[in-house]
């Protein structure tokens, strides 16, 4: 009785664990149509309202679970150092991890070539969900990425602090 006990315990914990990876990594996500007009955005310095640049070859995938499994790739045939006279830089912009399936989207790579200098980031859009910034990030060579991640005001108001006052109110 023992052994079959140990059987269906064991049993339960592979389907369980089988069904958490199988939903973690590819139940929620969806790919996202392309407009083909504004899907790739950045934040000029002077305006501040986020506007469509130039791209190519795009592809992204999101989930309604979480605001941050936002994952997009493009290209552009427009240079990084062009694009840094116009727009505004990225702060602290880190690439979110995508399911290995959505393979034009390497975090370790991006974030290596946005360390090197090879790519430079850039606010697509600030609060684009209260508290997430899209980031944009485009290399040298012309490919390009976007995610979401918590800004400064997400970071405190999402552990529980109130908004301070350099901050938008937070939602109900």
């Amino acid at each position: 009785m023992g052994k079959i006990l140990t059987f269906l315990i064991l049993a339960c914990a592979l389907v369980a664990g089988g069904v958490m990876y199988y939903l973690q990594v590819y139940y929620y996500y969806e790919e996202v149509q392309p407009d083909g007009v504004d899907d790739v955005m950045l934040t000029p310095l002077v305006t501040g309202e986020p506007e469509a640049i130039a791209y190519e070859d795009f592809r992204a995938i999101d989930a309604e679970s979480s605001p941050i499994r936002y994952r997009a790739c493009f290209t552009t045939p427009q240079s990084p150092a062009a694009l840094a006279d116009v727009y505004q830089p990225a702060k602290d912009a880190v690439p979110l991890v995508a399911p290995g399936w959505f393979s034009c989207f390497d975090a370790a790579e991006i974030g290596a070539a946005l360390e090197a200098g090879r790519a430079r980031a850039f606010l697509g859009a600030e609060n684009i969900h209260y508290g997430i910034d899209r980031i944009v990030a485009v290399h040298e060579d012309g490919r390009g990425w976007a995610w979401q991640q918590i800004n400064h005001c997400g970071e405190i108001v999402f552990d529980g602090a109130p908004a301070p006052p350099e901050c938008p109110p937070p939602p109900d």
